[in-house]
């Protein structure tokens, strides 16, 4: 039987390995954008037929390169970071979780290194870690009796949060009434954001359930689309649309403002139709690691990848 000392050390040893874990993934996520990502911008590059359009995708891809060659972060906003869970009830290590993911940032700010970004609200300081008041922000769903955890990590830089808006309708506005809303939001405050563009809707029966499913609707994989044939449709009526705008990368005239439209909905109120659209831009730095029970892991978003 251990004693109490013998204890400690293993549940610091056990706390030490899930850190470093996430310490580098977090640096991955940071100089590497996921498969499904480059490959929808290789595709996007493929579809631009003018110099200007063919030199901007040019850059884009020049910049992925050196910032893998030269293990740096691919843009120098690194963001507010942000983690999303879901955190199954059997995973041993559950309630480590908040400090590991605080520590890993704190090592991290200095290790890849992230940009300190955090600012306190009233103070008006700056946290040169990374951590401050209920940053990073860590969203949870729990997953019953999963001895696993999938962890997201996403990167929230300013140009991608500024396009941000929600709204409340009224039902006889009708579901037609978000269209002039979304546009609105991503080819108006959306061009601080370097386009091409992934929007996210978020559509539900207030502002806050509807934001927090925007921003899930970002961290959806290119290839899936809305579970509803209905919902599905939506999405392609918006990406048809916004791409017609002739806004290209960076707000340029070009074929494709956007790469692509997800949208995640919940039920409504029978008085509410709420929608909130946040967008990122072209370097959407959002990965995945999912980790078993003896901190094994897999990183499903990096093909070949190891930490």
């Amino acid at each position: 039987m251990l004693n109490e000392t013998d204890a400690a050390s293993g549940k610091e040893e056990i706390k030490e390995k899930f850190i470093s874990i996430i310490e580098k993934f977090i640096g991955l996520a940071a100089t590497r954008l996921s498969d499904d990502v480059m490959a929808r911008l290789e595709e996007m590059r493929k579809a631009e037929n003018t110099p200007l359009q063919k030199e901007i995708y040019g850059s884009y891809f020049e910049n992925l390169k050196m910032a893998q060659e030269l293990k740096r972060p691919c843009c120098q906003d690194t963001g507010m970071i942000q983690f999303y869970l879901n955190a199954g009830t059997a995973f041993p290590y559950l309630s480590y979780i908040p400090e590991v993911l605080k520590e890993a940032i704190r090592r991290a700010t200095v290790s890849v290194p992230l940009r300190p970004n955090a600012v306190d609200f009233f103070d008006e300081k700056i946290s040169d870690d990374n951590i401050a008041e209920r940053s990073p922000w860590i969203n949870w769903e729990l997953i019953p009796d999963s001895q696993e955890v999938e962890i997201t990590v996403y990167f929230s830089g300013a140009g991608c949060s500024l396009p941000g808006q929600a709204r409340v309708f009224k039902p006889s506005d009708g579901i037609e009434a978000i269209l002039p809303f979304v546009f609105d939001a991503v080819l108006g405050p959306g061009i601080n954001a370097c386009p091409p563009l992934l929007v996210g809707i978020g559509l539900g029966h207030n502002i806050e359930n509807a934001a927090v499913l925007s921003k899930k609707a970002l961290l959806r994989s290119f290839g899936r689309h809305h579970s509803h044939p209905k919902g599905a449709e939506f999405e392609r009526r918006i990406m048809n649309g916004l791409n017609s705008a002739g806004m290209g990368a960076q707000g340029l005239r070009g074929n494709q403002a956007v790469m692509g439209v997800h949208i995640e909905s919940s039920a409504r109120h029978t008085a509410t139709i709420a929608c909130a659209v946040n967008v990122s831009c072209y370097m959407l730095r959002r990965g995945v690691i999912r980790l078993k029970s003896n901190l094994s892991y897999e990183l499903p978003a990096y093909a070949g990848e190891t930490l």
